[in-house]
């Protein structure tokens, strides 16, 4: 079973070195799900000295007055090695630089703080991570945190320090995010020589854990109690019950820690305090940093035994979901030149693929163009001003101007021509009209489907060239089909239909009234007449252009939109060189960023996965 502490270990350093601290909603994270023992307390509760202990080395940074020392989390991960094996520290950042001087230790853990945080006295989440082999230790995790303090610890004096004001939130929050998580073991440390309900840490730990069920309690300084006084109480479970023994610790004192007094000896001191002391002889084998130490693993071994089918099912769950979205975001980018022309070709053909999608019916947008054919179109025929432009004093204005000093013999066919051309001229509004309408919603429908592009959504640059190359096209159809729709006005005017006004006399006939038209050429049903018959013939010609302008409309523009929107924008492409074909391709960094982070993830949960089955298998 202690190959599961070690393995958690590895998994723990592959966290850190993948950039999974916790913490982080945008993705799933691991860290979170592993168990591990927390040690909170106060400042000057001793903290340091319970680490050390349990280690059997002096090798944590220590402070004077008011600074805060311990500024970031650091993971200490205790290998227990044969006897005889020299002793060593790691560090996760110097992978293959052994200290044997635990001196230097110390200095690392400092100068690695200053790195991250810089001399600006700030916390920072990112652990640091120290292996310690040695004889002297059990297998074990421990994560160190900050010291929990009340006040911004010494006011002037933490500014002079460089301290933030708000270095107090900031640890309790850091501190709550590692011992809110239900598989956290919290190893609360409390002076002895200190009102218990005072403590930081197990008011701390009272709020996260109301049963005591991830509770260690540990007693510190019991040999600083005042004379006459004892924490049996405690130690016992009556004045503070958990669900786990409290322990009682006895500190290094000051002149030990000057004297540099050796961690084994200053073991050997403990065990004799609590073997010779009347008021905790009868709990001397259940006290001490090496009973603690021992406790803490073999608890740290079961909860990892009964969380691990969670957490296989955690790494599980997640590496589908990762792979799931990786393959959403798409591959990295190909840096030849070929395989990157090839990958524009791939992504235009799924933009064009869907925008004809649009324009067939397979997807919405497309009835919208038939709606300007259906709708718009004749609505705007019927608006157009003919009442005006065929009222009687419009017609004999007219025909009078087209007479000239000679008046029209027997048919004003100079006035005719007139009020046709001027009527027909009006159908060159509704033609343009109909012409920007459909131009309106092609580049609606290549917006449209550049958006549900979902493989062109990575590349920003390629999408403007595309937008630009399909605008740039569409207004070339529409200009092609402006002059294509009015050269039709055009040629209604250029060429009348002759047999229309032939057909008139014999109808006038059959009215009765043959001659009428040339008794009295300015009497007002004469213009009246003229007038019926200009407005038959407009709107014959209404109706034939209300049929042909949707057919020149879709051949210049939805056809050609169809069959040739990119052909200009291809031809360009072949005349790129490698370096623009790169830059068409650079990707959203949002998009580059979050990909990498689901791959630095995904190698992560696999390396979990592992590690987890190595042991798995070798049970």
């Amino acid at each position: 079973m202690e190959s599961l502490i070690v393995t958690v270990n590895r998994i723990q350093r592959a966290c850190t070195v993948l950039g999974d601290h916790g913490g982080d909603t945008n993705l799933p994270t691991l860290w979170e799900a592993l168990p591990s023992v927390v040690v909170v307390g106060g400042q000057s509760s001793g903290k340091s000295s319970v680490l050390e202990s349990i280690v059997g080395r002096d090798f944590l940074p220590r402070g004077s007055g008011y600074g805060i020392v311990t500024r970031r989390p650091l993971v200490l991960q205790l290998h227990k090695t044969e006897r005889g094996l020299q002793e060593y520290g790691e560090f996760l950042h110097l992978p293959k630089k052994k200290f044997t001087d635990f001196s230097m230790v110390r200095k690392e853990i400092q100068d690695e703080t200053d790195r991250m945080t810089g001399k600006s006295k700030q916390i920072s989440p990112v652990p640091i991570h120290l292996s310690i082999y040695s004889p002297n230790v059990v297998n074990l995790t421990l994560i160190d945190l900050p010291g929990l303090t009340k006040v911004a610890v010494g006011i002037p004096p933490a500014f002079l320090l460089g301290q933030p004001e708000s270095i107090v939130q900031d640890i309790e929050i850091m501190v709550r995010s590692y011992v809110e998580k239900p598989n956290c073991i919290i190893l609360a440390i409390t002076p002895a020589n200190q009102d218990i309900a005072t403590s930081d840490a197990m008011k701390l730990s009272r709020e996260v854990d109301p049963t005591g069920e991830r509770t260690f309690g540990v007693l510190t300084k019991l040999d600083l109690m005042d004379k006459g006084t004892n924490a049996i109480d405690v130690l016992e479970g009556r004045a503070y019950p958990l669900q786990h023994p409290w322990v009682g610790i006895v500190n290094r004192s000051q002149a030990d820690i000057k004297k540099n007094v050796d961690m084994i000896a200053s073991r050997r001191k403990e065990r004799e305090f609590f073997a010779s002391s009347p008021d905790y002889g009868h709990l001397a084998s259940k006290m001490g940093s090496e009973y603690l130490a021992k406790v803490l693993s073999k608890h740290l071994e079961s909860v990892i035994r009964a969380r691990l089918p969670g957490i296989t099912s955690l790494i599980n769950k997640s590496i589908e979901e990762l792979e799931a979205e990786l393959s959403h975001l798409g591959r990295s980018v190909a840096v030849d030149a070929g395989a990157q022309l090839y990958t524009i070709l791939e992504l235009c053909r799924a933009f064009d693929r869907i925008f004809k999608e649009h324009l067939d019916g397979g997807r919405p947008g497309g009835d919208r163009i038939y709606g300007v054919f259906d709708h718009q179109l004749p609505a705007a025929l019927r608006k157009l001003p003919f009442d005006r432009h065929l009222s009687l004093q419009n017609i004999r204005k007219v025909v009078s101007e087209a007479d000239g000093y000679q008046p029209h013999l027997i048919a004003p066919e100079q006035g005719y021509r007139r009020l046709i051309d001027g009527a027909l001229n009006y159908f060159r509004g509704p033609a343009e009209a109909s012409v920007d309408a459909v131009h309106f919603l092609l580049k609606e429908l290549v917006r449209r489907s550049i958006a549900e592009t979902q493989e062109l959504k990575r590349f920003p640059t390629l999408q403007a060239e595309i937008a630009a190359a399909a605008s740039e096209a569409l207004e070339r159809f529409r200009e092609e089909s402006k002059k294509t729709t009015l050269r039709m006005v055009d040629m209604e005017s250029s060429y009348l239909t002759v047999d229309f006004f032939r057909k008139l006399p014999q109808e006038v006939e059959k009215g009765g009234n043959p001659t009428s038209s040339s008794v009295d050429r300015y009497a007002e049903s004469h213009f009246r007449r003229i007038g019926s018959n200009v407005y038959s013939y407009v709107g014959m010609v209404s109706d034939t252009l209300r049929n042909t302008i949707p057919k020149a409309v879709v051949y210049c523009q939805v056809r050609e939109a169809k069959q040739s929107l990119l052909d200009h924008f291809y031809i360009q492409l072949g005349k790129k060189e490698g370096k623009q074909l790169a830059q068409l391709l650079d990707e959203d960094p949002a998009l580059m960023e979050r990909r990498q982070q689901c791959v630095k993830r995904l190698e992560l949960y696999k390396s979990a996965r592992d590690e987890i089955d190595s042991v798995l298998w070798a049970r």
